[in-house]
C-alpha cells in the first residue's frame, strides 16, 4: 500500500497508541474524583498541559481539550459571538477555509451577521490592504487558515495579527489544523488557535483551542466539571496525554522531517510537470506536504479510483468538504472552474519513502495515459 492522503488524517504513532493503552489500564480514576486515583488521573492530565503549552509557547490554563478542530473551530467563533455580541455583527474570512469555519461562518450569516472574503494576491497571500480596508467598527471576528487543507497555501498570521492589534476588539482566530506538524508555528499575535490530533499522528477525538488568557468563550457544551470552564464534560485524560505525546513526537527532528518531505515535493513537481495535461496548483509557497494537481479531461474520482485498484491512495478535496463538483480553494486561487473541477491532492509525510514516490509516479503516468485513451475513442 502507499497512502499520500496524510493531510485527511495520519496512521497512529506505535509510541502515541502505547500511551493511551497504558493510561487506558494503569489510570482508571475519574480526572475529577477527589479520591487518589482520581488525583493520579488528575495530575497525569496535568502533566499532559504542561507539556503541550511548553511546546506551543502558551499558558497552561490557555489550553481548553476538545474533541478535534472541528470543535475547536465551532466553539472558537461561536463562543467569540456569544461572549462579545454586543460588539458588531461583522466578520472576516476567506474561501479557503475548512468546512468547519465556512460552514459555521454560514450558520452565523443566517442570525444576521455579514461576512466579508478577503483577496489574495497573485501567490495566494491575503492581501493586507484588502483586509485594512474591510475592517470596521463593528467587525468582532477575523477567522483565517494557517495552512490550506487543500492546495497547502500558507498564510503569515502573524503580519496578520500585528495588522489586527491596532484593532483591540476584533479577535484573530486562526485554524491551525494542517499547520501544526508542517511548519514551525509562532502565536504570539493570535486569540485563538485550533489543532487537532490525528493530523499529527494522534489518536482521532481529541484536539484542542489555545485562547489566549485576556479572551473569554461562551461554552457551547454545559453542565459539569471539566479540565476547563469553556467546555463541560469527563476529561478524557488518556486522550489529552497521547495527544501531548503526538504533539512532543511530531516535532522532535523537525527540520530533518522537513527537508525530507521537500525534497519529495520536488521529485513530483519535477516528474508531473512534465506531463502534457497536467497542472500543478499549489505554487512555491505551499508547504511541501501538500501537492495540489489538475488533470485535464479526466475527473479526478476517476484518477482516485484507478490508483487504488493499484493500492495507491489519494484525495479530491479535502475529507470533510461537500459533494460539489468544484474545489472552493482551487477556484479562489487559480479562478479557473475546469482546474476546480479536475483537482486532485497528493498529500506526504515524512513517512514517505522516495521508493514510493517513484512507484505512484510510474503508475499515476500508466493510469493517466489509459484514462486519457478511453477518453479519445
Amino acid at each position: 500500500m502507499i497512502y499520500l492522503d496524510y493531510s485527511a488524517t495520519t496512521p497512529v504513532n506505535k509510541e502515541v497508541l502505547n500511551t493511551f493503552n497504558k493510561v487506558c489500564l494503569d489510570f482508571l480514576g475519574n480526572a475529577n474524583s477527589l479520591h487518589r486515583l482520581g488525583r493520579k488521573s488528575f495530575d497525569l492530565m496535568q502533566a499532559a498541559i504542561k507539556q503541550i503549552a511548553t511546546l506551543l509557547n502558551v499558558y497552561e490554563d490557555e489550553i481548553i481539550f476538545t474533541s478535534g478542530a472541528s470543535e475547536a473551530n465551532n466553539l472558537a467563533l461561536i463562543g467569540t459571538i456569544l461572549k462579545y455580541k454586543n460588539r458588531g455583527k461583522h466578520i472576516i474570512t476567506t474561501k479557503l477555509e475548512h468546512s468547519s469555519i465556512s460552514e459555521t461562518i454560514s450558520f452565523l450569516e443566517s442570525f444576521g451577521y455579514t461576512i466579508d472574503y478577503l483577496k489574495l494576491n497573485s501567490n495566494g497571500k491575503i492581501d493586507l490592504n484588502d483586509l485594512k480596508n474591510k475592517l470596521k467598527d463593528d467587525t468582532i471576528l477575523v477567522s483565517i487558515c494557517h495552512v490550506n487543507s487543500e492546495i497547502g497555501l500558507i498564510q503569515d498570521i502573524n503580519k496578520i495579527g500585528k495588522v489586527l492589534k491596532d484593532y483591540p476588539k476584533v479577535i484573530f482566530h486562526v485554524d491551525g489544523t494542517q499547520a501544526i506538524g508542517k511548519i514551525k508555528v509562532d502565536l504570539t499575535n493570535i486569540d485563538l488557535y485550533s489543532i487537532s490530533s490525528h493530523k499529527i499522528y494522534g489518536l482521532n477525538g481529541v484536539g484542542c483551542l489555545i485562547k489566549k488568557r485576556d479572551l473569554e468563550l461562551e461554552p457551547l457544551i454545559h453542565g459539569g466539571k471539566s479540565q476547563t470552564i469553556y467546555r463541560s464534560g469527563t476529561p478524557t485524560h488518556a486522550l489529552y496525554t497521547s495527544f501531548s505525546k503526538a504533539l512532543r513526537l511530531v516535532l522532535e527532528d523537525f527540520e530533518t522531517k522537513y527537508q525530507h518531505v521537500f525534497k519529495l515535493n520536488q521529485i513530483l513537481r519535477e516528474s508531473l510537470e512534465k506531463i502534457p495535461g497536467v497542472h500543478i496548483n499549489s505554487n512555491l509557497e505551499c508547504v511541501p506536504h501538500i501537492l495540489n494537481i489538475s488533470l485535464k479531461g479526466i475527473k479526478p474520482e476517476t484518477m482516485l479510483h484507478a490508483l487504488a485498484e493499484e493500492d495507491i491512495y489519494i484525495s479530491t478535496k479535502t475529507a470533510c468538504s461537500d459533494d460539489s463538483s468544484l474545489s472552493a480553494s482551487v477556484l479562489e486561487f487559480t479562478k479557473d472552474k475546469n482546474l476546480a473541477r479536475s483537482s486532485i491532492r497528493i498529500s506526504l509525510s515524512y513517512l514517505t519513502t522516495k521508493e514510493e514516490i517513484n512507484y505512484f509516479l510510474e503508475v499515476f503516468k500508466i493510469k493517466y495515459q489509459e484514462l486519457s485513451l478511453k477518453k479519445g475513442e
